[in-house]
C-alpha cells in the first residue's frame, strides 16, 4: 500500500457514559486530515444519556452506530467494531479526548508505505506534548508494557495506548476474546504470535482525570497481568 489519499481508513469508537465528551470526541475525527474514512461508533450500554445523545446529534455525522443494550466492555465493542469495519486500515479511537485525531497520519504513515502491519501510538516516546497526571499510573502502565514484552520478545514502551492502528488483512486473522480491557493485552499477544510488523511512533497525549471520568483503575490492571500470563500459556500449550 502507497502513500496517497487512494485508502479507507476505518475509525472504530467504543464509548461508555461519555455524554460530556463524545460530541466533541466525534467532531474532530470527523475533522481529521484523513481524506477517507468511515467512522463506526459503538454505543456500550451507555445510561447517562449518551444515547440518547448519539441519537439526536451525533449519528447523522458517522457512517454507522452500533448499540448495545447492556455494558459489555471495550474488548466485545471493539469485536463488533472491527467486524463492521471495511477500511483497509482500522485505527481505535477512545470517545474521550485523550488522544487527537489529528495524528492519524503521523500513525498510519508506516503501514501506508508498507513498512508495517500494526502501530502503537506511544504516549511515552517523541516529543509531543502530554498533561502531566497520576505516577502511579504510569508506573502501572509501564510494569504492564515490560510483562507483556517479557512474553511476546517485543520492545513496545506503551502497550496499553488506545491508539492501534492495523492493514485490515491482518486484523481479520485475530479472534478477539476478551471483554474489557484486557483486549489490549491480548490484541498485543496475538500480532506478536503472528509476527507481525509492528512500529510505535510518539503521540500526544491529554489525560483526564477520575472526576473527568477516566475509567480504567487497578482491578483492570491486575486483569491485564492475568490476560497477558494467559495468553502466553496458551501460546506454550
Amino acid at each position: 500500500m502507497q502513500m496517497s489519499d487512494d485508502f479507507l481508513l476505518s475509525i472504530v469508537i467504543p464509548c461508555f457514559n461519555e455524554k460530556h465528551f463524545l460530541k466533541e470526541a466525534v467532531e474532530k475525527v470527523v475533522q481529521s486530515p484523513v481524506k477517507n474514512k468511515e467512522i463506526i461508533l459503538i454505543d456500550d450500554g451507555s445510561t447517562d444519556g449518551t444515547k440518547e445523545i448519539i441519537e439526536k446529534e451525533i449519528s447523522h455525522k458517522v457512517s454507522k452506530v452500533i448499540y448495545h443494550e447492556k455494558n459489555l466492555g471495550k474488548g466485545a465493542a471493539l469485536r463488533k467494531g472491527f467486524a463492521e469495519a471495511k477500511g483497509d486500515i482500522v485505527i481505535i479511537q477512545d470517545a474521550d479526548l485523550e488522544y487527537d485525531p489529528a495524528e492519524y497520519p503521523r500513525i498510519i504513515k508506516p503501514i501506508l508505505e508498507g513498512k508495517a502491519d500494526v502501530v502503537y501510538g506511544s504516549r511515552f516516546v517523541g516529543s509531543q506534548e502530554h498533561r502531566v497526571l497520576y505516577f502511579w499510573h504510569m508506573v502501572g502502565n509501564k510494569f504492564l508494557t515490560r510483562l507483556s514484552n517479557i512474553f511476546t520478545n517485543l520492545t513496545l514502551t506503551d502497550m496499553e495506548t488506545c491508539y492501534k492502528a492495523f492493514r485490515k488483512s491482518t486484523l481479520d486473522k485475530i479472534k478477539l476474546e476478551e471483554n474489557r480491557f484486557g483486549v489490549e493485552a491480548e490484541i498485543t499477544a496475538k500480532i506478536a504470535e503472528l509476527k507481525c510488523r509492528i512500529y510505535e511512533v510518539g503521540i500526544s497525549y491529554s489525560g483526564r482525570t477520575y472526576q473527568q471520568g477516566k475509567k480504567i483503575n487497578w482491578r483492570d490492571g491486575f486483569w491485564a497481568v492475568f490476560v497477558i500470563i494467559k495468553y502466553a500459556l496458551c501460546r506454550q500449550s
